[in-house]
């Protein structure tokens, strides 16, 4: 059984009580404070201190300090009047017991709040510090395309200069052409000028050393003025009579195309709708084709995430179909998935063969698709290649053309660069 302690004493202003407790020699450190509004306990083993005090006070503001063998209570009321007494009188043990329950859950409340207020402040500044993460990462982002943008302005100055260099330079050797070719047209309009020579009556008589080095340089000159001026570039016109007559049966893709249609047949009858996982799915849900046109009807919403949604189900349900991969493909390009992107783009390139005339649309988007994703992905020379790609199956698609052109100017850009 604990020890009681009576010996304290205690003063009071309206506000404020004033209340000193010995400790009788036991150490600071074993000292155990409970502080309530109606309710104070100090457990110093074996000694035990409780009082039920007269009135509420304010225990958030209350103080207690340890020193000299002593504890100094201040005690803030929560009215300004003076107590009769330091404890509630006519308290008996059931009383006593009620209130030190309810004190303890009174504090245990207190400890949850202050718990949870501070989970809360953790929170917020957890939140506040990804904000300010993210104002950090999105600045040096747009430095970096700054930087980027930068650099492609100033490759692409470096490429206008090579060019008119070359420009100049094909110049300079157009004119020394043009002054040899107006050279022989003046050669060509002397000799047109020039009399006829008459006929010889007498042997010509010797002529002196000096005169036979001026009749040389005359038969020189005269073999210079008979050269022809070089003829003038020109152009020929050709068209071809149009081809009206059957394809020859060696040249025809009749097993290419009839095996396309095989695949295509074998395609639609792949469902997996017999798998557990796709028993709660409504009818039409069921169906890869219905999926497809839910999802191409998502993508131009541009609510690209629920496509991508749709076109896997589908892909669950099918995985046979290659305008599935196409499309979802298109959907990673949008949200900057750009290695599932040219995944999705091969799968589809896989799907689509034999390559026949049926499926030359989807293979040549497939091939773009794969290309966008490379030059996102600053990987020119691969992006090219499927640009070219494209282009033999569509030559005379000018949106590819200038795309394909765009990015062989940025690989001589950075192979120019990388050269100076």
């Amino acid at each position: 059984m604990p020890v009681r302690v009576s010996e304290f004493s205690w003063q009071q202003t309206p506000a404020a009580i004033f209340l000193s407790l010995p400790l009788r020699g036991v150490c600071v450190r074993d000292a155990d404070v409970f502080c309530g509004e109606s309710y104070l306990k100090v457990n110093f083993s074996p000694f035990l201190f409780e009082v039920f005090l007269y009135a509420p006070i304010d225990d958030g503001n209350s103080k207690a300090k340890i020193g000299n063998d002593m504890i100094f209570f201040t005690l803030y009321k929560k009215e300004p009047v003076m107590w009769e007494t330091l404890s509630m009188p006519g308290v008996d043990k059931e009383m006593m017991q009620r209130i030190r329950e309810k004190s303890i859950l009174q504090a245990q409340e207190k400890a949850k709040e202050a718990t949870e207020a501070k989970s809360a402040a953790k929170r917020e500044d957890q939140r506040y510090t990804l904000g300010v993460m993210m104002k950090i990462e999105e600045e040096e982002r747009k430095k970096i395309e700054d930087m980027k943008e930068n650099e492609r302005k100033k490759a692409t100055r470096e490429l206008e200069a090579w060019k008119e260099c070359q420009r100049q330079a094909e110049e300079q050797k157009r004119i020394p052409r043009k002054e040899k070719c107006q050279r022989g047209r003046q050669a060509e309009e002397r000799g047109a000028l020039k009399p006829p020579s008459l006929p010889r009556k007498a042997p010509p008589t010797r002529l002196p050393e000096r005169g036979k080095n001026w009749e040389n340089i005359f038969s020189e000159k005269l073999k210079e003025d008979s050269i022809p001026a070089p003829r003038s570039a020109g152009s020929i016109q050709i068209s071809f009579t149009p081809r009206v007559f059957p394809t020859a049966l060696r040249e025809s893709q009749v097993a290419e195309e009839e095996e396309w249609l095989h695949k295509q047949a074998e395609a639609r009858r792949a469902l997996s709708t017999d798998l557990p996982e796709f028993c709660d799915l409504k009818e039409e849900e069921k169906n890869p084709d219905w999926l497809k046109e839910k999802g191409n009807k998502l993508f131009a919403t541009e609510n690209y995430l629920a496509a991508v949604d749709a076109y896997n189900l589908a892909i669950r349900l099918n995985s046979k179909i290659p305008l599935l991969y196409l499309n979802r493909a298109a959907c990673h390009l949008k949200l900057k998935n750009l290695h599932k992107a040219i995944e999705d783009s091969s799968k589809a390139l896989e799907l689509l063969t034999p390559p026949v005339s049926d499926n030359a649309s989807a293979r040549m988007k497939a091939h773009v698709r794969r290309g966008t994703a490379f030059c996102q992905l600053e990987l020119y020379v691969e992006g090219l290649q499927d640009y070219e790609a494209a282009l033999k199956i569509d030559p005379a698609n000018t949106v590819v053309q200038n795309d394909a052109e765009k990015i062989r100017n940025i690989i001589q850009g950075t192979a120019l660069k990388s050269h100076d």
